[in-house]
């Protein structure tokens, strides 16, 4: 039988039990046993207009089964670079358990399932969920603590309460900065009308977070972003899909004008990678329901999947570093 006569699994984007990147299941974290561990958190109880974002979860793993790479990894031909090789155990834990109507409750259950994940040795990846989410993740985290939070998005989430509310998708970086763990924050890609009150920015400078619009980011350049983050730390990275321009990413409940676009991210989040060690990260606030085409999931799918696999890559030459360390001193 020649060669192309011989029969393969293909395992096509639209066959198949609908996971992260198609990846395994593995539903139970008291099994845990792998280096990533994707997990959704089906939470918008947390928006201030439009809902939508409790199917980010699905709609972001619908968009990641058009790179699902099978066993052999990713080739990235930019780079000449293989990415997300058999060495590397990733797994989709699912999704938290959520208690309509009360949202402490599904921050509870999301702290807790971090907490577990990074108890099991895994870097957790979180499909959100609307931005509320991460004030819950940034919890689950601190066992990895002291970190840095860097922050992708439109808007600067630094209110401290609206009427009384301090757990909505608008405080969530208010509440990081309380953690006494949480090192330094930076923001990346904030713009526009509505984006923060002026009290809210002034706090948030007077903490002394790092604030810098796309405009400001396209004038700098990619180096001079990057020497802003304090090099071999640790860092936290939550990536806001309306952070994109809403021209490649419509689906979300607050898309403005002016964002950032993907191959700008994309060099950002592989400057972050380099720069120090992810300990984890979130993308949020993917509403499927205003976006048909199904653009936007695919897009964050794609956002996350580039930074797992600069992540991963990173840890892969530390190991190697390491390896040849412990082989030099055994010679020697």
């Amino acid at each position: 039988m020649s060669n192309h006569d011989e029969k393969q699994f293909l395992n096509l984007p639209f066959t198949g039990i609908c996971t992260f990147g198609k990846y395994p299941i593995c539903p139970d974290l008291d099994q845990l046993d792998a280096d990533a561990a994707v997990i959704g958190v089906p939470n918008d109880m947390g928006t201030q207009w439009k809902s939508g974002a409790r199917m980010g979860p699905r709609g972001i793993r619908e968009g990641s089964t058009l790179y699902s790479f099978g066993l052999e990894g990713a080739y990235d031909i930019e780079n000449d670079i293989m990415y997300l090789g058999p060495d590397w155990k990733v797994v989709d834990c699912g999704d938290v358990d959520m208690v309509h109507g009360d949202i402490m409750q599904c921050h509870e259950n999301t702290e807790e399932a971090i907490r577990k994940i990074i108890s099991k040795g895994a870097m957790p990846v979180v499909l959100g969920g609307d931005h509320s989410i991460t004030a819950a993740v940034g919890k689950g985290l601190e066992d990895l603590g002291p970190f840095h939070v860097i922050q992708i998005d439109a808007h600067l989430d630094w209110a401290d309460h609206r009427s009384g509310m301090r757990y909505g998708h608008g405080n969530c970086i208010r509440r990081l900065s309380e953690l006494d763990y949480v090192q330094r924050i930076f923001q990346f890609g904030i713009r526009g009308i509505s984006s923060s009150k002026k009290e809210d920015v002034d706090a948030a400078r007077e903490y002394g977070s790092v604030i810098l619009s796309p405009r400001q980011m396209r004038k700098m350049g990619l180096k001079e972003v990057l020497d802003h983050i304090p090099a071999g730390e640790k860092y936290y990275v939550t990536i806001d899909i309306d952070g994109i321009d809403p021209s490649i990413a419509p689906g979300t409940g607050t898309p403005s004008p002016g964002g950032l676009l993907y191959d700008e991210v994309n060099e950002l989040l592989e400057g972050i990678a380099k720069r120090g060690e992810v300990i984890g990260f979130d993308l949020v606030e993917v509403a499927p329901p205003y976006d048909p085409t199904g653009m936007t999931g695919q897009v964050a799918a794609r956002i996350l999947l580039d930074l797992l696999s600069y992540v991963l890559k990173e840890k892969e030459k530390n190991r190697k570093k390491e390896y040849s360390k412990e082989k030099e001193e055994i010679i020697s």
